[in-house]
């Protein structure tokens, strides 16, 4: 997501002697300062706790929006506080294009992977931490064992092509191959597979479907798999 990041993005965070109020301050301050088009402002739902986010949000021209129903669409060239998204939301952000997008933490680890990702300006009680100089993430994994490696560049290759990523077929042959030959993915943890798929700049949401397939395998489930794809191996 760094990569794909074109425009000013930031997260608010949250400390253990900081409060919830300044913590939405400190996001507002920092969006109004930068330049774009109207103010929108998502929460999880109408109704919330802040009282200085409802005094933006009662200013002529700034749009509420929630979850329930929303469109990444709507947050088109406009500037964006996106309030306390757990990681199913920040995923949403994927194919964001705003003027300026600033997040304000919800806690604990959510956000995490985002932040690595996006690498934005880090807003916090006594300080701000600016967005790393070099982009580039981490250092290339190691390549993964048994045609695994193989197998996450052409998936990653095939949902780069479909504007919502990975598609039902290609998700029935990571299953049938996972269950057809379990050798293959018994000596590659979770964590590894997770890694590498973030490597090929792979969706979130995709990203968390692969490794959701390979720790469901790993606890002893199986899968439901169509029967065009019942017998599939990947050579």
């Amino acid at each position: 997501m760094s990569s794909r990041t074109t425009y000013p993005v930031a997260i608010s965070r949250i400390s253990d002697d900081d409060s919830r109020e300044a913590q939405n301050l400190r996001a507002i301050r920092w969006l109004l300062d930068q330049e774009g088009g109207s103010v929108v402002v998502v929460t999880p739902r109408k109704d919330f706790s802040s009282d200085s986010l409802k005094r933006l949000i009662a200013r002529t021209g700034v749009t509420q929006l929630t979850w329930r129903g929303f469109s990444v669409g709507s947050l088109s060239a406009r500037r964006v506080i996106y309030a306390w998204p757990d990681r199913e939301h920040l995923n949403d952000l994927w194919d964001a294009d705003p003027a300026a997008l600033v997040v304000i933490e919800h806690g604990g680890l959510e956000a995490e992977e985002w932040i690595e990702d996006a690498n934005p300006v880090q807003l916090l009680k006594d300080f701000t931490v600016q967005p790393r100089a070099d982009r580039a993430s981490s250092s290339p994994s190691e390549p993964l064992p048994n045609g695994v490696e193989d197998i996450l560049e052409y998936v990653a290759s095939m949902a780069a092509g479909y504007s919502s990523g990975l598609k039902w077929n290609e998700e029935d042959k990571l299953k049938a191959d996972m269950m057809n030959r379990p050798e293959r993915w018994v000596a590659v943890t979770v964590e590894q597979v997770r890694a590498k798929c973030r490597e090929l700049g792979m969706r979130p949401n995709d990203v968390d479907t692969i490794a959701g397939y390979l720790q469901r395998r790993k606890d002893g489930r199986r899968f439901n798999v169509r029967s065009s794809y019942k017998d599939f191996q990947f050579n």
